[in-house]
């Protein structure tokens, strides 16, 4: 495996360190950390790219006679090629609650309607500090990985993580503990919340596996190695169900065995991800534990929290459709869990664009080839619509069918059929928006996106689709509500991100590495993690 990753920081191939002029600058010797003269790539029809691995070739080759069209191509599939393993692992991870949900639901209806509410609560608290919290290491690893002159600084950030989001985790662990008197609090049944508060006990442990988990998906990601997440889930999910099943029945735990078997999973999960990385690929830049990681935690810390508020933001809002849909009547309710369970599984698709738009954006800063970071989020925004748009044909050409597949009532088939059309309409933008806040978190600008959508959800559309909803347009109104929102959202993200210096992102994520940038604009060694 050693060969498969290129050492941080080996921005292209080396000739010379002597200096010349700014316009015939030559490449800096390897003891020379990378600056604004070193030249990223070679020069010359046919020259190899310098960045480039066994497992994904993100960096393609940019030769000076190429067409700006054939680049753009190449973007395009490149990222295409990140995206599908990603959206793989994001399913299969969603189905290992699902899976939980379905073997414990049979033993009896208030089993089933525990294990969904408390999973529910968990993807609300800790699911997002795993998968908001760790987009931190979205933005510092992937530019680590290609402007550190030290390839184990990523390993560090790795460490960092796991000691950031672990504190962060904690009060979340002492709300599950602690979560009967607040489920009470919120009017919900005492039974249900006993048990949901019971179940969360249990789950405890495994929000730390699944956030680990997280975290070192994106170690791995950041070295451009898109695939073993994937790999791993398809040998845990299968296994999840056989655990949940033996559990809840065999040891005759009951409710309390789908947690417990959902948390061993993953656990599980993550030490098969660390042994790939050990005896595959992703091993290079891990250089052991040291108290580097405790240093400079401040960065880490912000962009964490400012990434769980981007991802939290959205979910939220949803949750609260979820509730006003409840409002509405048991059939607009059916219908919206239709929907909504449908739409867990298709925001994989712009979630996983997402990523592999912020390892690319943060891989091109580090690597401070500003043109080329501009074009990959630029063409992921085109990427993220055209998967929207075949997602809507879909939707769109089974309106008429698609409840049917987890409801036979014709009312609520008819109220599906119905709302569907915003729901198709609605996955462009949510395409958009889900590419645009990857390509800002590749640029450490994940505020900017936690801003855009408190204002476009929670100031606009939430309130305008609730109007609607209840004044005459029911469960269609939530969704024009949503659908506006989205598009809002989208536009402007898109527009920011366009708009951007690109230049300057350059210079933002060295100094987020630690490195100071001279009057010349060159990047100065001095790295400390």
């Amino acid at each position: 495996m050693g060969g498969d990753i290129p050492a941080a920081g080996s921005g292209g191939s080396r000739s010379s360190n002597n200096e010349v002029d700014i316009d015939d600058r030559p490449l800096l010797a390897d003891t020379t950390p990378p600056n604004e003269y070193t030249r990223l790539l070679p020069k010359g029809p046919g020259s190899e790219s310098a960045y480039s691995n066994g497992d994904d070739d993100l960096y393609p080759r940019e030769d000076e006679g190429r067409s700006r069209r054939r680049l753009v191509l190449d973007e395009f599939l490149l990222l295409l090629k990140g995206s599908i393993p990603v959206i793989l692992a994001y399913t299969l991870q969603n189905s290992l609650q699902t899976i939980s949900v379905l073997v414990v639901g049979r033993s009896s209806p208030e089993n089933l309607a525990t294990a969904a509410f408390s999973y529910m609560f968990a993807m609300c608290t800790a699911w997002l500090i795993a998968l908001g919290g760790t987009t931190a290491l979205d933005t510092l690893a992937s530019s680590t990985f290609t402007g550190s002159s030290n390839k184990h600084d990523l390993g560090i950030l790795l460490q960092r993580g796991f000691l950031i989001l672990g504190l962060f985790y904690v009060p979340v662990a002492i709300l599950w503990a602690c979560s009967e008197p607040v489920f009470k609090f919120l009017g919900q049944d005492p039974a249900l919340s006993r048990d949901s508060a019971r179940f969360l006990t249990c789950l405890i442990p495994g929000g730390l596996g699944y956030i680990y988990f997280e975290a070192m998906k994106k170690y791995l990601q950041a070295q451009e190695i898109m695939r073993p997440g994937t790999y791993v889930l398809l040998i845990t999910s299968p296994l999840n169900g056989c655990l949940n099943y033996l559990f809840c029945y065999t040891f005759k735990l009951g409710l309390l065995g789908a947690p417990l078997a959902t948390s061993i999973s993953y656990w599980l999960s993550l030490a098969l991800l660390v042994l790939y990385a050990r005896f595959i690929a992703g091993s290079e830049c891990w250089g052991g534990w040291t108290r580097r990681a405790f240093h400079n935690t401040g960065t880490f810390a912000r962009l964490a929290f400012m990434g769980i508020i981007h991802v939290g933001t959205e979910w939220w809002a949803f949750e609260i459709v979820a509730l006003a849909a409840g409002r509405l009547g048991t059939i607009p309710l059916a219908a919206q869990s239709v929907i909504m369970t449908a739409d867990q599984v298709m925001n994989t698709i712009p979630f996983g664009v997402g990523v592999a738009a912020s390892a690319r954006v943060g891989n091109l800063l580090g690597a401070k080839n500003a043109p080329g970071a501009a074009r990959a989020a630029n063409t992921a925004a085109w990427l993220s619509m055209l998967l929207g748009t075949v997602v809507l044909a879909i939707l769109m050409g089974t309106r008429h069918h698609f409840a049917k597949i987890f409801n036979d009532d014709p009312r609520v088939v008819d109220l599906t059929a119905h709302v569907l059309p915003y729901v198709a309409l609605f996955q462009i933008a949510d395409g958009l928006n889900g590419s645009c806040g990857g390509s800002l978190r590749g640029m450490g600008r994940q505020h900017v996106g936690a801003a855009v959508n408190l204002v476009s959800y929670y100031c606009g559309a939430l309130p305008l689709g609730i109007w609607l909803a209840f004044h005459g347009w029911g469960l269609k109104g939530l969704w024009v509500g949503q659908c506006i929102a989205l598009y809002l959202v989208g536009a402007l993200e898109w527009g920011i991100v366009a708009l951007s210096d690109w230049e300057r992102e350059v210079v933002r994520a060295f100094k987020r590495m630690d490195v100071d940038v001279d009057v010349d604009g060159r990047v100065e060694a001095g790295m400390e993690y």
